[in-house]
């Protein structure tokens, strides 16, 4: 056994239930690896989990944390992919923020040298769930409209990004502070609160695809814009995260999914979450991974927070300006 620091949430609850204690890791098991974590993922995820609403996640107390990267120190009987001192990213859904987490070695992928390894802790989780709803939710292809809501936010930035490479048009919606970098890397951004952006879609056609991590209220809005056969593709369910308020992320999805199957209509609609099940989950990160090694991707960094300060991470969430993805830094210096 090893003593280790981790972040707890010991009941669900507001900012200050969060805090770092000491604790022990024990070997890995047979088919796991131990590792070392540099940097964990920071997302609404964590925010929801500190507050106890995601659907059927596990009960408190328990450490958050959805993806990693890190250094392998042991493996357990029968994990013999990887040796220690490889550098693996995974998508753990929990106990990424630990100083060393054991995990299961089939959903560990490794970094390749010269990889930035903050980039790569971004992978697993924003630009996995973007790289998945565009190429096999969506299926965006040359020449569509597309609408993001959130262009400037982790999985909001990947999907423009990811978009553009397949030669679709973006629009979306961004506080407009960052309208002027968003416009420099090819989006055509909206203000969300206003609603011109409804009038504005329709006027053009529609969108071939929308991405809505808001759900509820946002869900009809981002209907009302899709071209003929578009199709709408939900994600997250962040409102309750941005505002607080206690809402269903399971009846968004019903609703929408109802929606969907009107066989009178050639719109559909679809959920996209993410899981390291998924069949295409390693097959996407060695290609994101691939992608950021060579260059056709680069992956801004937003903020990165030391583990030890998780309180002001949980706090600053959602606010500020800037593009890109947010990280807790484990590993001490």
């Amino acid at each position: 056994m090893t003593s280790i620091r981790k972040v707890l949430i010991p009941e669900f609850g507001g900012v200050g239930v969060v805090r770092v204690i000491d604790d022990i890791c024990e070997p890995p098991p047979p088919g796991h690896v131990q590792i070392a974590t540099e940097y964990s993922g920071f997302s609404g995820a964590d925010i929801n989990m500190r507050r106890g609403v995601i659907p059927f996640m596990r009960k408190a107390p328990l450490t958050p944390g959805y993806c990693l990267v890190g250094k392998i120190t042991a493996t357990g009987k029968g994990a013999d992919t990887f040796q220690p001192g490889d550098v693996v990213a995974v998508l753990t859904k929990y106990d990424a923020e630990a100083t060393l987490v054991n995990q299961p070695e089939k959903y560990c992928v490794k970094v390749p040298d010269g990889v930035d390894h903050r980039q790569a802790t971004a992978l697993p989780c924003d630009w996995n769930t973007g790289y998945s709803m565009v190429m096999h939710s969506a299926k965006v292809s040359k020449g569509q409209r597309v609408f993001i809501h959130g262009l400037s936010g982790a999985v909001g930035y990947s999907l423009l990004v990811l978009c553009l490479l397949q030669g679709a048009e973006v629009y979306g919606t961004a506080s407009e502070r960052n309208h002027t970098e968003l416009k420099s890397r090819g989006a055509h951004p909206f203000v969300y609160t206003n609603k011109d952006w409804i009038q504005a879609m329709k006027d053009l056609g529609g969108a071939d695809a929308v991405f809505d991590p808001l759900g509820y209220d946002s869900f009809n809005e981002s209907y009302s814009i899709l071209s003929s056969k578009g199709v709408l593709v939900g994600f997250g369910a962040n409102k309750s995260s941005l505002d607080g308020k206690e809402e269903s992320p399971v009846g968004y999805m019903l609703k929408m999914l109802a929606r969907g199957a009107n066989p009178m209509c050639s719109k559909s609609t679809t959920f996209f979450g993410l899981s390291r099940d998924n069949s295409h989950y390693v097959e996407n990160m060695k290609t994101l991974l691939n992608m950021l090694k060579t260059g056709e991707i680069t992956i801004p960094i937003k903020k990165i927070w030391d583990m030890e300060d998780i309180q002001a991470a949980h706090r600053e969430w959602g606010v500020g300006s800037g593009i890109g993805s947010l990280l807790i830094k484990v590993a001490k210096d």
